[in-house]
């Protein structure tokens, strides 16, 4: 009886030693706060060096921690950008190559497979990914009037959270509307290395737009403080994608700006050249958490980068762009390939090879003649030397002192397409079902001739997972 007793005393003690254990250890793993903003070029902001525009609240981070100079997303626009970022896999791969659509159903993302190591996770904020069932989010905290951040919630949620999270902040600034305001005038825009000529009359609202996101992240901040999370947590800030090339594969809409704080872990007021992709993000998540990496997924760790060492974490990165499933909706899907110094484009259906992707469609035919007028200045391929032209204002293409280069990057994308199962291989005039903006139909921005009108039918569609 009386080892009976002891024995039950033993597995209470051991039992409630056991679980404060690993209630300290959950407590002991790091948070992971990732501020998101919307459709902001990486050289506008004071850390990437524009003085005109107000970004004192991400500069800060970025004293507090490393700022990443070479850091890439895999397509330049909203649904690509963030898929990639939440399932470590680029567009094609994942399934979201093209705005308004979603992510294959069977894929694993951020949610369940950290879900698996104990943590919540959280957004707040803009959506922009589907389906639910792959972002099966721990809390959804919608946008307010859908525009601003939930502050409210997400300072409740700060307060009172007990468990190790993940808590994704998408802003929806500074992407448009861009409002008329009296705080900038074109007097006030500071001119980047690619800009036009004259100034955008968006310009003034778009610098509103970015202050206004400044000073959410700023509350954000303070409520990181005040809640005791700072030193126990990760803080990244990224945009997804930069306003000035959005659609493309220039330099403007693929540079991303990318800045980490993690107190006692990376040093403060730091730097790194690595070349990086938002692919690799998940990955790194995944690493610090120590959370198994599903071996099919693109990207790769940069924590040794976050560490301070300086190592080389890919050869190539890749590209994707397309003017499908968009306003101004043409059939021009384009593919690219860059190492630490070159970049090569290859636009599968440009003018000088639209003949060649012709079959026997003559509605598709029309099509796709149509898209390639539409660019006629963009030929089949680019190669730019981005050490000397960072942002891409001579091709390099036909001078044969590249010859070996362009056939090195050459070997690389079509090697990676054929990895990613990419449809433009077997078909570069491919037509992506539409969830938002069809070829056929007459719209605010697509204006279609009567012969073109509603003449694509389901079997034209390149057969996807939607």
């Amino acid at each position: 009886m009386i080892v009976t007793r002891l024995a039950c005393c033993f597995l209470l003690i051991f039992g409630f030693s056991t679980s404060v254990l690993n209630a300290q250890d959950e407590l002991k793993k790091p948070n992971i706060i990732f501020y998101l903003s919307d459709d902001q070029d990486k050289l506008d902001f004071g850390v990437y060096g524009n003085p005109k525009v107000e970004t004192s609240n991400v500069d800060l981070l970025a004293s507090q921690g490393i700022k990443l100079t070479n850091f890439y997303t895999g397509q330049a626009i909203c649904a690509p950008s963030r898929s990639q970022i939440f399932t470590g896999m680029y567009p094609v791969k994942n399934g979201c190559m093209a705005n308004h659509i979603g992510v294959k159903p069977d894929i694993k993302s951020i949610t369940s497979l950290l879900k698996e190591s104990g943590y919540e996770v959280v957004l707040a904020g803009k959506s922009h990914v589907k389906p639910n069932k792959v972002f099966n989010w721990t809390h959804y905290f919608p946008k307010v009037n859908n525009r601003f951040l939930p502050l409210d919630e997400i300072d409740n949620y700060l307060r009172n959270v007990k468990k190790p999270f993940c808590l994704i902040i998408a802003s929806d600034y500074p992407h448009g509307p861009f409002p008329k305001t009296p705080n900038y005038s074109k007097s006030d825009i500071y001119k980047l290395p690619y800009d036009p000529s004259y100034i955008g009359n968006h310009k003034p609202g778009y610098y509103q737009n970015i202050k206004d996101d400044n000073d959410q992240l700023g509350k954000v901040l303070h409520m990181v403080d005040k809640y005791g999370h700072y030193d126990n947590s990760m803080f990244i800030y990224a945009s997804d994608h930069g306003l000035s090339g959005k659609w493309g594969l220039s330099e403007q809409g693929l540079q991303v700006p990318f800045i980490v704080r993690w107190p006692g872990k990376i040093n403060a007021n730091s730097s790194s050249n690595t070349l990086l992709t938002l692919v690799d993000v998940l990955p790194t998540i995944l690493d610090i958490t120590e959370t198994k990496t599903p071996a099919h997924i693109d990207g790769k760790s940069f924590l040794k980068t976050l560490s301070g060492i300086d190592t080389e974490i890919h050869e190539y990165i890749f590209g994707v762009a397309t003017k499908q499933n968009i306003r101004e909706c043409k059939i021009f899907p384009s593919r690219m390939a860059r190492d630490k110094r070159y970049k090569l484009i290859r636009n599968f259906n440009s003018i000088d090879v639209v003949d060649l992707n012709l079959g026997d469609n003559p509605y598709i035919n029309k099509f796709a003649k149509m898209s390639a007028e539409s660019f006629p200045n963009v030929p089949y391929e680019e190669l730019y030397d981005l050490e000397k032209d960072p942002y891409q204002k001579v091709n390099l293409i036909n001078n044969n002192k590249y010859k070996n280069i362009r056939n090195r990057l050459s070997s690389a994308l079509e090697n990676w397409m054929i990895n990613q199962e990419d449809f433009v291989l077997d078909n570069p005039i491919s037509i992506i079902k539409p969830t938002l903006h069809p070829l056929d139909k007459n719209s605010k921005w697509n204006k279609v001739s009567e012969d073109l009108l509603g003449k694509l039918n389901d079997d034209d569609y390149v057969k996807l997972h939607y």
